[in-house]
């Protein structure tokens, strides 16, 4: 296991290693064999049985999970996905990405997450997906209103990006029905490095994201070392994920009930420290049923508390932009007066296994003092 990082708190977020990575990385390297290949299929089981469900179709980022699933759920050109605009600018891209166009929606400023109400406030007659963000890692009940999307068509496709982890009631994300999305990425709490996956609802979605993270062909990379031909089926794109990632992600697997137990109790502690801080409101993740991938916090004069902060060397960021204002979007731009006042004020607080429960005291001292 490493050592700890001295002052942990200069890092807003960093990649927590259990050492056994690098046994594994060493095998994946040493089979001379760094796509797709047995050890990503390992990984795709492992996680499927991680969370209870039939499959899981493993891609090279969380990004590309998204556009495939959209596209592998029959969403594209013409179609409209509800989303919402806080979060990462990605989320918007893979709807673009997938011919789509998004259709941004509110978020509860309570958790930074979409709810029923503020779904069906933005659906239209020309919506054919919804797409929930579950931000910070909490997940989000849409059961509410699943059979009057059903009753209209409108496929729900989760970002689980932060996710993994994380349960709605007491069921995973992940295994609740619906089609699902995650990152692997360096930061999230399970890392590959780089990856991502895709929990597809069926068969065909199954097929159809395998055929599109290796540019459409029909045949596995083992089918193919076989064959004098291939059969490209769809269009497609290189996603697939690495050996050598799938290597690390199997790592850090078998450490998982590890990772949950050190970051709900570090966000506890976070909640403590903050507890009886005057103009701070602390996001509220449901640690009880969520393993945190942020502590998220929302002050005045954010601004000017983030200069503060960055001086004193403590690792703060601002996660997100809100995206309806960004350029490249302005075309399906529309007001949403709560979305812009939470990214006037949302600040995240340093957060990683590297830190020690001492450090959120630290932090949350220096955030008063700024404020």
């Amino acid at each position: 296991m490493p050592e700890p990082m001295t002052d942990a708190y200069r890092a807003n977020a960093r990649p927590y290693l259990y050492g056994d990575e690098r046994e594994h990385l060493l095998l994946a390297l040493d089979s001379g064999q760094y796509g797709h290949g047995e050890i990503t299929e390992q990984f795709e089981r492992a996680v499927a049985d991680h969370l209870g469900v039939p499959d899981l179709v493993a891609v090279s980022t969380g990004t590309d999970a998204l556009e495939i699933a959209l596209t592998a759920a029959g969403i594209g050109r013409g179609d409209e996905v509800v989303v919402p605009s806080m979060t990462f600018c990605s989320t918007i891209q893979a709807v673009i990405a997938a011919g789509a166009r998004p259709r941004f929606a509110e978020v509860d400023p309570q958790t930074l997450c979409v709810t029923d109400e503020t779904i069906m406030e933005a659906v239209t007659d020309q919506t054919t997906a919804v797409m929930p963000v579950l931000y910070g890692g909490r997940a989000v009940d849409l059961r509410s209103i699943h059979d009057e999307l059903a009753e209209h068509g409108i496929t729900v496709v989760e970002d689980a990006a932060q996710a993994f982890g994380s349960h709605e009631g007491n069921v995973p994300v992940g295994a609740t029905g619906v089609l699902t999305c995650f990152s692997f990425g360096p930061i999230k709490s399970l890392t590959c490095g780089q990856g991502g996956a895709i929990v597809p609802r069926n068969e065909a979605e199954a097929t159809a994201a395998r055929q599109m993270r290796l540019v459409g062909m029909a045949e596995s990379p083992a089918e193919r070392a076989r064959s004098t031909s291939y059969r490209v089926e769809r269009v497609g794109i290189r996603a697939h994920m690495s050996q050598l990632n799938a290597a690390i992600g199997l790592a850090q697997l078998a450490h998982f009930e590890k990772t949950r137990a050190v970051r709900k109790e570090l966000w506890r502690s976070y909640a403590a420290a903050l507890a009886d801080v005057p103009g701070v409101q602390l996001v509220n993740c449901d640690v009880e049923r969520t393993v945190p991938s942020m502590c998220v916090v929302l002050v005045n004069e954010r601004d000017r508390v983030y200069e503060a902060l960055r001086a004193k060397g403590i690792g703060v960021g601002a996660h997100y932009p809100p995206n309806h204002r960004q350029p490249a979007f302005s075309d399906w731009f529309r007001p949403l007066p709560v979305t812009e006042d939470i990214g006037r004020r949302v600040l995240t607080l340093p957060f990683h296994q590297h830190m020690a429960l001492g450090d959120a005291q630290i932090v949350a001292e220096a955030l008063e003092a700024a404020l």
